[in-house]
């Protein structure tokens, strides 16, 4: 089995969050456990996998809307990022910048040639930096 990385949110209502995800980034749920206040799902966005679970203060785990910060940001890549801005805004996240674009120059096998990029709060408190590199 190939390594893998990927985040396991923490988030106060499970069911609200899947739908958010679902909404503002066309997450698919790959597989879901439990119910009400006990869930713990695996989604995908455009086959980008991460986690998510209820808030389990028994364990030590608490979302950011919980504790009132966040100590991870998320970044999210796509071909398209002012228009799945938008879309996380319609769905209820805040703004946090506009996606804008950054000139780069970075020496290494592959320089980025610029960085568009914007940021949104999701409505439990994860904030998604959302952009494009151009190589």
């Amino acid at each position: 089995m190939p390594v893998e990385v990927a985040p396991m949110l923490a988030v106060s209502h499970g069911d609200a969050a899947i739908e958010f995800y679902k909404s503002a980034f066309n997450a698919m749920v790959l597989w879901r456990l439990g119910k009400g206040a006990d869930i713990v799902a695996g989604l995908s966005i455009d086959g980008a996998k991460f986690y998510l679970a209820c808030e389990a203060p028994q364990y030590g785990t608490r979302g950011p809307s919980s504790v009132g910060f966040t100590t991870v940001r998320i970044e999210l890549f796509v071909d398209d990022p002012v228009t799945v801005q938008r879309r996380a805004l319609a769905a209820g996240a805040v703004e946090r910048s506009p996606v804008s674009e950054d000139e780069y120059q970075m020496e290494g096998p592959r320089p980025i040639k610029k960085m568009l990029q914007g940021a949104v709060v999701d409505p439990f408190g994860h904030m998604w930096l959302i952009g494009k590199i151009v190589w």
